[in-house]
């Protein structure tokens, strides 16, 4: 398989849509061998940004940091990890430092990268870039965008799973990359 042409179908001031051609052969168990046909895939992508940064913050009390904010596209609450976009010409890590201040309130004293992969394959060219995050430092919420009303949630870890199903029941809606990531970042820092 592969991408052989691609046209902006619409674009505003975040998101794009595109429509992807690409070529898909197929191994035929007739006289002709294989089959090439041209296939069609609409996809959104980002725009003005360099990235996607999400963060994995752990306390000095084996506490993760959470942070639950209003998604209009699902209209409710989310529970999510701190995360953004990373500006043009701004690190990923420098994003990701400056994110986790902006939505949270804390600096880290220590950003290690974890793992960079795919946020929705089937519709998005979006990769997330994830940071792990400790030594952390409450100095005050940064600057927010003003889209956002975020509130930070603080859960120890034992008790992780407890309090997501909890905050499900109240009606918000949990990110599933939460527990995944977490696990992962814990086995990084411990």
């Amino acid at each position: 398989m592969k991408i052989t042409g691609r046209k902006t179908l619409w674009e505003g001031k975040f998101l794009r849509t595109v429509l992807i051609k690409y070529s898909d052969l197929r191994a035929d168990s007739g006289p002709a061998g294989a089959t090439e046909t041209v296939r069609d895939w609409e996809a959104f992508e980002r725009v003005n940004c360099d990235g996607i940064v999400g963060i994995v913050p752990f306390t000095e009390n084996s506490e993760v940091i959470l942070i639950r904010q209003f998604r209009p596209p699902i209209n409710g609450n989310v529970i999510e990890l701190p995360a953004g976009l990373c500006d043009y010409g701004e690190s990923l890590r420098d994003a990701a430092e400056r994110e986790l201040l902006e939505e949270t309130g804390y600096s880290a004293g220590r950003m290690d990268f974890l793992i960079k992969g795919p946020m929705s394959s089937g519709a998005s060219s979006e990769m997330l870039n994830v940071y792990v995050a400790t030594g952390l430092t409450f100095v005050g919420i940064g600057k927010r965008d003003e889209t956002e009303n975020i509130e930070v949630l603080k859960i120890p870890l034992d008790k992780l799973n407890y309090r997501l199903l909890e905050l499900l029941k109240d009606g918000n809606f949990i990110d599933l990359k939460i527990l995944g990531l977490v696990e992962m970042a814990k086995k990084v820092i411990s």
